[in-house]
């Protein structure tokens, strides 16, 4: 497989998705990989002819402060060979397949800083190297008589997405990449990349981490987040400036069930309310960090060195939690459509003790998952 080509199928495409009319842009143009579509398919795509490649070489910039996801996948022979280049737990991540023989490798610095990085990967016979900012990141050898060198055909590169199934990975991960690219220079091509979305969202010019509410919509996470053991209880943690915050942070409702619990921030008042069943407290906002405990039969609220400890005459209360849906950023349920959505940053969300990444929830394509603006 022209191993320089499908390697170093460095870019951005996707093939057919049976999609409608579609746009042309420059491949240096900066995207936001994080923009809302089905979870695997590509931001941006490229179909070219092995002929038509003359480059060995890819190179662009990245910035997120995302953990994990697709940045780039090519491929020839219809998606029989491939590759990868993602992030996982913050470091570079590629995947080879070729001729039936996969390999894989992590390794560099890490790249969720919120920093631009320059990103260069190239293609030297059995070798592929990835460059980060002038320094050798990764370097992948791949040698087998059973590998079969492609020298016509097409290459297809993506964006932000995948052409083949996921289950053909040979390292799983969350797809989504809440992430910007900009000035690149693929293979030394000239040809436009297509892209499928009606309007391709900008990239901010300044980000800070943290999860973006835009007011337009809430996220919803799996209720698997708030599986615990009956007799222990269940903490949620939430951090950010709640005096800048405006709308439902944060919501519990049992399926079929009135609202049990929600977190409010009024940013007239100034306050935020706790609400859980009929009891409502109001806290001043001057504070960065909330922390609500659920025992058996009551609820501690912990906020700017306070605690508040309320009872709650329900013996299945932990077993009713296990049962609910959490909304962050609104109010789950049917009645929704005029509940006050959130407007903020929240710079971390933690569910017994560990960070809710809304890349994996149902959400609202106006959500940024890891990045606020400043």
């Amino acid at each position: 497989m022209a191993s320089g080509p499908l390697l170093l199928t460095l870019s951005i495409t996707a093939l057919a998705w049976g999609i409608q009319a579609k746009k042309e842009i420059s491949g240096s143009t900066a995207v936001d990989l994080g923009q809302h579509r089905d979870a695997w398919r590509p931001l941006m795509h490229l179909s070219v002819n092995l002929t038509k490649i003359r480059g060995i070489t890819s190179t662009f910039q990245l910035r997120t402060y995302d953990p994990e996801g697709t940045i780039f996948y090519g491929d020839t022979k219809n998606g029989r060979d491939w590759f990868i280049l993602a992030l996982k737990d913050g470091v570079p991540l590629m995947q080879i397949s070729r001729s039936g023989v996969l390999v894989f490798v992590v390794g560099g610095p890490k790249l969720n800083d919120g920093r631009w990085h320059t990103l260069e990967l190239s293609n030297h016979g059995d070798f592929v190297v990835l460059e980060v900012d002038g320094s050798r990141g990764l370097l992948v050898g791949l040698q087998s008589d059973t590998i079969e060198e492609v020298v016509s055909g097409s290459l297809r590169l993506a964006i932000g997405g995948i052409l083949i199934p996921k289950e053909r990975l040979f390292v799983q991960l969350e797809p989504q990449l809440d992430a910007c690219v900009r000035d690149g220079s693929w293979l030394n091509l000239s040809n436009p990349w297509e892209t499928d979305a009606e309007q391709l969202r900008p990239c901010r010019q300044n980000i800070r981490p943290g999860s973006f509410f835009s007011g337009s919509g809430m996220a919803v996470v799996n209720s698997s987040v708030l599986q615990t053991e009956y007799e222990h209880g269940v903490t949620i943690r939430v951090l950010g400036d709640f005096a800048k915050m405006d709308g439902t942070i944060l919501s519990i409702r049992p399926p079929g069930q009135a609202l049990m619990f929600a977190v409010v921030a009024d940013n007239n008042t100034k306050e935020v309310t706790v609400i859980l069943g009929g009891y409502k407290m109001s806290l001043k906002e001057d504070f960065k960090e909330l922390e609500m405990t659920f025992g058996t039969d009551w609820m501690e609220i912990r906020n700017g060195g306070h605690a508040s400890k309320v009872p709650w005459e329900n013996p299945e209360l932990l077993k009713t939690l296990r049962e609910s849906h959490v909304a962050i950023g609104g109010l789950p349920g049917k009645d929704d459509a005029g509940s006050s959505f959130l407007r903020g940053c929240l710079e971390k969300i933690q569910i017994q003790g560990k960070d809710v990444d809304l890349d994996g929830a149902n959400k609202h394509p106006s959500i940024s998952s890891h990045s606020c603006p400043l």
